[in-house]
């Protein structure tokens, strides 16, 4: 129980604070202190009379139950308060996450105790018994939190599931400490109500992603932990596929480079489907060209194809799994795995390749590594285009700048109009031959300053925005 509530609170943090080692370290600390808290606590509670020391469990586990169900809720009244950023991200978990983590741990000790006095003579083993049933049910729980629970039902049930088995347990407990029924008759209807009628946290979810999907006018937008991934402008009434509109700016400078670089049937690697926005409007104006793209999360092209039209009917009409191989009219070729796994078994070869991958806000870590660019270098003949955010001289921009300098001999960049939260796209195109400069820029956009920076590796390397 304790573990699936500790895996649900990084994934319920993701739409308001973004998923990176800064937020999971966060909750792993938080979490493991509230454990840590609880069984000190739960300590004190065991040397008790055994029936006022059940009744005080009684009343953890109801407490536990109770705070479980609440936490998504009170998450975004937290972020609604205005915590924003590494500070309220931090005291938002600790707000949120540490009080039930500190009761979940509480009748721990009190158990052992039980067992312990259960087996004269034998403490030894049954102490490591009970440790074990901990371990093995961690386990259980985290496997639950990954495979079942969020990608079926969702964070919000999850987090109304931990707090029913919490009062599951509440039976087991006799001898005196029955407690009053009516507190535990409320608790449980206050989980039930949080489970059922509480609102989901995201539109769409799976283990990997909490999308939503945004429609303002003429306008759809695909939204993943709260950081817009991809945008199409719908064009009504009859139209020709090479007047698909995009709807950000920085898809506008990736398409005018591809379009000025590439020949009339280029073989492009796209690692990030997103909203396949880029391999649609590259299919539709080459009739030619061929794409593969990478994508993660099989949740996200099942919403692009659902809720993004020109991106859906392109799918529809020339996509396949790369795995068995594309037919007559195939085009757009599939594959739903990491970024990186895919570069290192890949057997294809490409004419250029698009770096858009994202978790939350950032670029995961082990596709900005010398080793990725490396890896691409030898199966991507001409240019790599890649998309990332930070700050417009941050960390992330440097050592990315600092990798593609090292693995190619040409290396543009150009930034957008920073933000409120001081961010920008920063977009490089990096090749083995020269490039020729685009005669404009899109509307806010500059050519980027980037300063001198440690190329980032596999062992030393990027970790995360907030």
């Amino acid at each position: 129980m304790g573990l699936t509530y500790e895996i649900a609170a990084g994934r319920v943090l993701a739409p308001f604070f973004g998923t990176s080692l800064l937020t999971w370290t966060t909750v792993i600390a938080t979490v493991l202190g509230g454990f840590s808290l609880g069984s000190a606590l739960g300590g004190i509670v065991a040397e008790r009379p055994r029936a006022e020391a059940l009744r005080n469990v009684r009343h953890a586990l109801i407490a536990t139950a109770v705070l479980m169900a609440a936490s998504p809720a009170l998450l975004g009244l937290v972020h609604a308060l205005g915590a924003r950023g590494t500070g309220g991200m931090m005291a938002s978990v600790v707000i949120v996450f540490f009080p039930a983590s500190v009761f979940v741990t509480l009748p721990s000790p009190l158990l052992a105790k039980l067992a312990i006095e259960a087996r004269p003579g034998r403490e030894g083993s049954s102490l490591g018994f009970v440790l074990a049933a901990g371990s093995v049910g961690a386990i259980f729980g985290a496997i639950l939190a990954g495979f079942v629970t969020l990608p079926l039902i969702g964070s919000t049930a999850t987090f109304a599931a931990c707090g029913a088995l919490a009062l599951a347990c509440l039976p087991f407990l006799r001898d005196g400490a029955q407690g009053n029924a009516g507190v535990t008759v409320a608790a449980a209807g206050f989980v039930g109500f949080a489970g059922l009628a509480g609102a989901p946290v995201c539109q769409y979810e799976s283990g990997l992603s909490c999308l939503h999907v945004v429609e303002r006018g003429a306008e759809v937008r695909l939204v993943s932990d709260g950081t817009v991934q991809a945008a199409e402008r719908v064009i009504p009434g009859e139209r020709e596929d090479d007047e698909i509109e995009m709807a950000l700016s920085y898809t506008d400078w990736l398409w005018a480079r591809m379009d000025r670089d590439l020949g009339p049937d280029p073989s492009v690697l796209f690692v990030g489907g997103g909203g396949y926005t880029l391999p649609t409007k590259l299919l539709a104006s080459r009739p030619e060209a061929q794409a593969v793209a990478v994508e993660i999360d099989p949740l996200v092209t099942e919403v692009v194809q659902r809720r993004m039209p020109s991106a859906g009917a392109m799918i529809a009409r020339t996509g396949y799994d790369v795995s068995d191989g594309p037919g007559p009219e195939d085009r757009l070729g599939i594959a739903h795995a990491d970024g990186r796994v895919f570069l290192n078994e890949t057997d294809l070869r490409f004419d250029a390749a698009v770096m858009d991958a994202f978790s939350s806000g950032s670029v995961p870590a082990h596709l900005v590594t010398r080793e990725t660019f490396t890896r691409l270098r030898d199966i991507v003949r001409g240019p790599v285009y890649v998309n990332i955010l930070d700050s417009p001289d941050g960390r992330l921009a440097r050592g990315t700048n600092a990798v593609l300098r090292d693995v190619y001999e040409h290396v543009a960049a150009v930034r957008g109009q920073v933000n409120a939260r001081g961010r920008t796209n920063i977009l490089f195109v990096a090749s083995r031959a020269p490039l020729e400069p685009l005669p404009t820029l899109p509307e806010t956009y500059e050519v980027a300053d980037i300063s001198e920076a440690r190329v980032f590796t596999d062992d030393r390397g990027w970790i995360g925005h907030r």
